[in-house]
């Protein structure tokens, strides 16, 4: 599975105005429904939100994956955004996030899910790929970066 097929530029957020983990996913599932009218964009926020109830999904280094399976949902989708001054997304080393990677599935998904979560997660092991996120601006640089470092696996 390659993100390519799951990450559109239209999905990206170069600098969330977010402050918290509800605004974020606020955001970011608003961003998931304005470019694609088959997403219900409460419902999506409540998945996610329910999801973060088990457990964060702030996995430390400044990275946070949130993710949840949405009902309706045909495909698989993934969207990225970054926070200059970082949130608290409840990490487990207790530091701000600042890149966040929000992934979608429909809720008939098994494991496909855990793939592409497995896929974000050794994508961001390396810092200097992480700093590289940080320091793009532009939707598209962001999204060849990301697809750039996916297609090296």
């Amino acid at each position: 599975m390659k993100l390519a097929d799951i990450l559109d530029k239209s999905y990206i957020i170069p600098a969330l105005n977010a402050r918290s983990k509800k605004e974020l996913i606020d955001e970011m599932t608003s961003s998931l429904a304005r470019n694609n009218p088959t997403i219900d964009k409460d419902k999506l926020v409540q998945v996610i939100l329910e999801r973060e109830k088990l457990g964060s999904t702030g996995i430390g280094d400044g990275i946070a994956i949130p993710h949840g399976k949405l009902t309706g949902l045909d495909h698989m989708i993934l969207s990225f955004g970054r926070s200059a001054k970082g949130i608290d997304f409840e990490s487990m080393d207790g530091k701000p996030s600042h890149l966040f990677f929000l992934l979608v599935v429909p809720e008939n998904s098994v494991g496909i899910h855990l793939k592409a979560l497995a896929t974000i997660s050794r994508l961001l092991k390396k810092n200097s790929f992480r700093e590289s996120l940080l320091k793009t601006d532009d939707p598209d640089a962001i999204h060849q970066l990301i697809i750039h470092k996916d297609e090296e696996f």
